[in-house]
């Protein structure tokens, strides 16, 4: 399993940025983006990984928000929920900008995705973060089975 912890995800609105050429539109990484893709490499290569994967993974999210200043005066107000408007991206997004950012540096397309678990985290007072865990998937057996079973038709 691939356990990394990233700087908190770029928001969506900014990964992508329209760039138009005669003719049309297309969506391109931005800048930001490309900083952001090139900080998750850096992280990756130091945590041991030097080619992307060429398998189905399973992917589990922790997204960690900043702890406001305030927090302390929200949590005497709202034991419970006081961390439920903290500014956060949502989980949707994070995934597919993480998705994106991941895509060759982890595993060598986001499509080899395929089972996705994602948790927005109490702020606890560190960075705002994001921790991934990444895990390659044996090949289904299902598959094998359902060869013998047309063979066997």
């Amino acid at each position: 399993m691939i356990l990394l912890t990233l700087p908190y995800p770029v928001s969506a609105n900014r990964y992508w940025e329209a760039i138009t050429i005669p003719g049309r539109t297309i969506m391109a990484p931005s800048k930001e983006a490309k900083v952001y893709k090139a900080e998750v490499a850096k992280i990756a290569k130091a945590a041991g990984l030097a080619t992307p994967m060429a398998c189905r993974v399973e992917m589990w999210i922790r997204l960690y928000p900043a702890r406001p200043q305030d927090w302390a005066r929200r949590a005497r107000l709202n034991p419970a929920g006081w961390d439920d408007d903290v500014r956060c991206m949502d989980l949707g997004n994070c995934e597919k900008v993480l998705s994106d950012a991941l895509e060759g540096i982890v595993f060598d397309n986001d499509a080899r995705i395929w089972r996705q678990h994602k948790e927005r985290m109490e702020p606890d007072g560190g960075p705002a973060r994001v921790i991934v865990a990444i895990k390659p998937l044996a090949a289904r057996v299902a598959a094998q089975q359902g060869l013998q079973l047309d063979r066997a038709a």
